[in-house]
């Protein structure tokens, strides 16, 4: 099970520490999801959705852009057909529109652009950016990746 988070438990922890000019590495690997009870946190047999995770990391801390890495370079509609077609940008609207026709496979791509969307909606004013390790660095500088942006 990967369950949505609701909300960071360490959120202001990490938050002083970014405010304070450290760099935090934090809900990469998703954590394991907690209840709050009277006596304190239970956790329970399951792992938080890291890209949701983060998506909610980088929109309450007002992140400029939400970075999401993955095994490929942009992300593809028609995907492993004759017609697959790699998307540079597109708007909110347009990757729900894209669920809709079923063109993310759910525990692949699906997550991440939702997750992406999460963010966007939460945090209009920043962008997301879906692409690999190897091309972060471009993606960064705006030459390669799949961004998605508020409409």
């Amino acid at each position: 099970a990967s369950p949505i988070p609701k909300r960071i438990v360490e959120f202001d922890a990490v938050r002083d520490l970014v405010e304070d000019g450290y760099v935090v590495v934090s809900t990469g690997g998703g954590g394991v999801p907690v209840f709050e009870t009277e006596n304190g946190y239970v956790g329970t047999p399951a792992v938080i959705d890291k890209d949701r995770s983060s998506a909610l990391m980088a929109a309450e801390l007002g992140a400029d852009m939400l970075i999401i890495l993955t095994a490929v370079e942009k992300v593809c509609i028609n995907f492993n057909t004759p017609e697959q077609e790699q998307i540079s940008e597109m708007t909110v609207s347009q990757a729900r529109e894209y669920i809709a026709q079923g063109q993310f496979a759910p525990g692949s791509m699906l997550p991440k652009v939702e997750a992406c969307i999460e963010y966007v909606e939460k945090f209009p004013e920043g962008k997301a950016l879906i692409t690999s390790l190897e091309c972060a660095a471009a993606g960064l500088r705006g030459e390669t990746g799949t961004v998605i942006v508020a409409d």
